[in-house]
């Protein structure tokens, strides 16, 4: 099992700190460095800041927002990141949610299936050079009985084939995902509930697709928090905010995915009740409400001896890159939480 970073969004606080997380976890040997993107910072400009200053480390979106890019400009955006990293980009798209893409994009929310499967079919037929022309539901290329002619990307990516994952969550996203896409990127992972809210919906997916698990890359996201195992419950509470903001308050009543998430884990009444105080202004109330299990079963807690043995689960459960947020109030405890990581998956035999 190989480890990643993700480094979440630019202008939440820790911006001058995570350059400095990115090399040392390229020192480290990390696989990955994800940057995140959703109304504030976009994550390109991130991952060309972080590859220019890294050497050795993969770079990632995770995600490109499919609402917020003409698929035709995500591939100029991934070939172009490619080509100046030496080879080093994977490419990460999501839908993201009704609230952001109606009301920051003015895209309609609609149909996120087809149109995810358009969108990764468009890209990656503009990245093979070919001249590009498609026609769908969603996207017609070139547009009819108008000037436009169908063009081909004159930039050369570094490879042939630039890895493509999909960030999933509900059961037909994730068999859809394991049906067109190099790799799966996971939020809210268990690794008690795994099989049946992710891997089983991606071998079903894989299977369409006559292709199996091998090769595939199941990355699902968790935050790190390093101390002594006495202390769980309070390093707990410091993913309580970050919890409830996505059970809570990440989409609609009728559109949070995470919270339906949570319920497929067994905690439907906590995420009713979490939602409800939520969306009700209570976040406080929220947090407080969310059981320390689930923070527990959905992050990496305690010391390094106990990380190691969650290491062991994850991979037993079928993943393939754990990609790690680790947390702390200072650069060192944070680069600390990094050095960690890589010391639980050597202990766990998983390096």
């Amino acid at each position: 099992m190989r480890l990643g970073i993700n480094l979440g969004y630019w202008g939440a606080g820790m911006d001058s700190d995570n350059l400095a997380v990115a090399q040392e976890a390229d020192r480290l040997g990390y696989s990955v460095c994800w940057a995140a993107e959703a109304y504030g910072s976009d994550a390109a400009t991130v991952l060309s800041w972080v590859a220019a200053q890294t050497e050795r480390i993969d770079i990632g979106s995770a995600i490109f927002q499919i609402p917020a890019r003409a698929p035709a400009m995500t591939a100029m955006t991934a070939a172009t990141l490619d080509s100046l990293s030496g080879g080093r980009f994977r490419l990460g798209l999501g839908v993201s949610g009704p609230q952001v893409s109606e009301g920051w994009y003015g895209v309609k929310f609609d149909k996120p299936l087809a149109r995810t499967r358009e969108y990764v079919d468009i890209v990656r037929k503009a990245m093979t050079r070919e001249r590009l022309s498609y026609q769908g539901e969603h996207w017609t290329l070139p547009l009819p009985d108008g000037p436009g002619k169908p063009l081909k990307l004159t930039v050369h990516p570094q490879r042939e084939h630039i890895p493509l994952y999909i960030a999933a969550i509900g059961p037909k996203n994730l068999q859809q995902t394991g049906e067109i896409a190099d790799g799966a990127l996971l939020i809210f992972p268990s690794a008690e509930h795994l099989e049946e809210t992710a891997i089983s919906h991606l071998r079903a997916g894989r299977e369409k697709a006559g292709k199996t698990l091998e090769g595939f890359d199941v990355c699902p996201t968790l935050p790190l928090a390093v101390g002594a195992d006495k202390d769980v419950s309070a390093l707990a509470d410091m993913f309580r905010p970050y919890t409830a903001l996505y059970v809570g308050g990440m989409g609609s009543p009728k559109q949070n995915f995470y919270n339906q998430l949570a319920q497929r884990m067994g905690y439907e009444k906590e995420a009713a009740e979490i939602q409800g105080k939520y969306l009700s202004g209570d976040k406080e109330g929220a947090a407080a409400a969310i059981p320390e299990r689930l923070i527990d079963q959905t992050t990496l807690l305690g010391s390094v001896e106990r990380i190691a043995e969650r290491m062991q689960a994850y991979a037993a459960a079928g993943v393939t890159t754990l990609t790690l947020a680790p947390a702390g109030f200072t650069l060192e405890d944070r680069l600390a939480s990094l050095r960690a990581g890589t010391e639980a998956l050597e202990r766990a035999g998983l390096a």
